[in-house]
């Protein structure tokens, strides 16, 4: 039986690390790829458990890089039939406190990231008339967020570009896209935020304050729901893969599908009751 080959990445850890796993014990052959090899024992570890993985350097910041581990793929499998834009960053910091280098940091990895993979990726799909091009997004690609307004903003692009795309490359040439929006995440992503944070200086003791603390304080007291393992979103996107056709977004929780609700339904009133939603997480 031909293998099904799957490429992941930002698999070092978290839901990356997850969505290799379980696409293997899936049956399919999968690519974890990373910037930094050196983290890659989690995936050896799969690697010699049996799984059918093999991992592979991939720079989300580097078409170089990218264009260098597609065609690698290519010449080995003659296919991808799955590409997987895994790798992000994220990023809590008001506008004004943000410099210049931070913004477009998250900008390159969330938004340019996706479109450099899907731009070295594409062709090879478009030629075969089949293919499928899922984006790890976020409930934060929907519904604005206190404090989030650069990652969120870096997610609304994301989702724009592949709401585009699905509009002309799904029905002229068979490749279909995915946008998977979870809530929280219990992975190292969350703690990685706090540290870069940490390393800028910490949060600033500025008018902006309180927001931070309000926010922070709704963030603890709302637990329930929102956080969901790699694991039990990584098995929702798998499966999904077994439809056969795509739906453009999923949620991947009862809780994401309820906070984004005004957003994906018809309802004259939506911007006027996210704000609502969105207060409620300040605890106004």
């Amino acid at each position: 039986m031909e293998n099904k080959i799957a490429v992941v990445t930002g698999t070092s850890t978290g839901l990356g690390l997850g969505l290799s796993e379980a696409l293997a014990k899936d049956g399919w052959k999968v690519y974890a790829t990373m910037r930094n090899l050196e983290k890659g024992a989690p995936i050896t570890e799969l690697q010699e458990s049996g799984l059918n993985i093999e991992l592979l350097q991939l720079d989300v910041q580097s078409q170089e890089s990218i264009d260098r581990a597609v065609q690698t793929i290519i010449e080995k499998e003659g296919q991808i039939d799955l590409f997987i834009n895994n790798a992000g960053v994220g990023f809590i910091k008001t506008t004004e406190q943000s410099t210049e280098e931070e913004y477009q940091n998250v900008f390159d990895i969330n938004t340019f990231g996706p479109i450099r993979c899907t731009k070295a990726v594409l062709p090879y799909m478009r030629e075969r008339q089949q293919g499928r091009i899922v984006s790890i997004s976020s409930v934060g690609g929907l519904v604005g967020q206190p404090l989030n307004e650069i990652y969120c903003a870096s997610k609304f692009a994301i989702e724009g570009y592949y709401e585009s795309l699905a509009t002309y490359v799904t029905p002229y040439f068979g490749v279909e896209f995915m946008v998977v929006e979870p809530g929280g995440i219990t992975s190292e992503f969350a703690n990685t935020i706090l540290s870069d944070i940490e390393k800028s200086g910490g949060f600033q003791k500025d008018d902006y304050e309180q927001v931070l603390n309000d926010y922070m304080g709704q963030r603890t007291d709302r637990v329930d729901g929102i956080f969901q393992t790699p694991e039990e979103i990584a098995n929702v996107v798998v499966e999904q893969l077994k439809a056969e056709q795509l739906p453009l977004r999923i949620r991947t929780s009862e809780w994401s599908s309820e906070f984004t609700k005004y957003k994906t339904q018809a309802d004259p009133t939506g911007l006027l009751q996210t704000n609502f939603v969105v207060s409620s997480m300040l605890g106004k």
